[in-house]
């Protein structure tokens, strides 16, 4: 499995805790409530060694968020759209701190797939505060607790960002930075040659639940090839029993053992020259997917989905 999944499955990682991995995603797990950060190999070898580590305490941007998130948006849309409003250095060494009434809109997965993105704005860390949708879900995960930790209410931010859930619409990250956002309908009609639903960014159960239910019923374009990949054994073996691999194959979907496969170009869907790729995945640098030349637009389960059956970049509501 893809261990930004895993982790939290298991309750290795949990609320108060201070995390760190030699993986720039790492900070995935501060939608637990935590703070957990990426670090090189370097710094990760003397932390095991001396069980200690060396930080600048971050300054803060409040994404304040209210409103409810329509049916058609997930954490994905949510995510994309900070970036494409603050930038891909908009909260450099920052931490991006989600408060608001909108935070209980979010469940879990959108939270992880939200902080998983906070790396791609530049900031040091992304986390939520601790709720009982948190707690619910770390029921029977962490055997030995852990600490809530809160805000001070006189807490400083460096600015804050508003975002009202209620107005998002499906997003697009176009190539070849995740900050170029774009609403789906606000551009022509993009031929796409491959999908890719997964990564550690959206390879949770709810994330194949929502791409699974728009196949229902429909095939993968015959001009597309699309991959599924789970984030972990336990997500595949969930997602068997739910029906949602049936589902992907009859469907026409090629369906892989979880791994990060061509998320960062290692193998499995490598891009051609030419060929163009919507992903759940979290980057779409230049060469990130194969070839310079190829490109990759980021969005969510949903777009993905509808996409792959059009065979164009598209929104669920155009599936018919």
């Amino acid at each position: 499995g893809i261990e930004h999944v895993l982790l939290p499955e298991q309750g290795i990682v949990a609320p108060g805790m201070l995390t760190i991995g030699a993986d720039s995603h790492t900070c995935t797990y501060g939608a637990l409530g935590g703070f957990s950060t990426g670090v090189g190999s370097t710094d990760l070898g003397v932390a095991m060694a001396t069980g200690k580590a060396w930080f600048k305490v971050p300054d803060a941007i409040n994404v304040h968020l209210t409103g409810s998130k329509p049916d058609d948006i997930t954490g994905k849309d949510v995510m994309l759209t900070l970036i494409g409003m603050i930038g891909v250095d908009g909260a450099l060494y920052q931490s991006l701190e989600f408060t608001g009434e909108g935070v209980a809109a979010l469940d879990m997965t959108d939270r992880f797939t939200i902080a998983n993105m906070a790396i791609e704005a530049g900031a040091k860390n992304g986390i939520f505060p601790v709720d009982e949708q948190t707690m619910a879900y770390e029921k029977g995960r962490v055997p030995d607790g852990y600490d809530i930790v809160t805000a001070d209410e006189d807490a400083h931010y460096s600015r804050t960002v508003e975002i009202n859930l209620s107005e998002l619409k499906p997003v697009v990250a176009f190539p070849h930075l995740p900050e170029n956002t774009k609403v789906i309908g606000t551009f022509g009609d993009i031929k796409i040659d491959q999908v890719v639903i997964g990564s550690c960014t959206n390879g949770r159960l709810e994330d194949l639940k929502i791409a699974a239910d728009i196949f229902k019923g429909h095939k993968v374009h015959p001009d597309v090839r699309c991959i599924v990949i789970p984030g972990s054994q336990h997500v595949y073996m969930e997602a068997m029993k739910a029906g949602y691999i049936e589902t992907f194959i009859t469907a026409g979907c090629a369906v892989s053992t979880p791994t990060c496969g061509p998320c960062l170009g290692g193998y499995m869907g490598i891009m051609t020259a030419g060929e163009k790729c919507v992903s759940t995945t979290n980057r779409n640098f230049r060469g990130r997917m194969g070839h310079v030349d190829s490109e990759v637009y980021l969005a969510g389960p949903q777009v993905a989905a509808a996409s792959a059956i059009l065979g164009k970049i598209a929104a669920p509501k155009e599936v018919r």
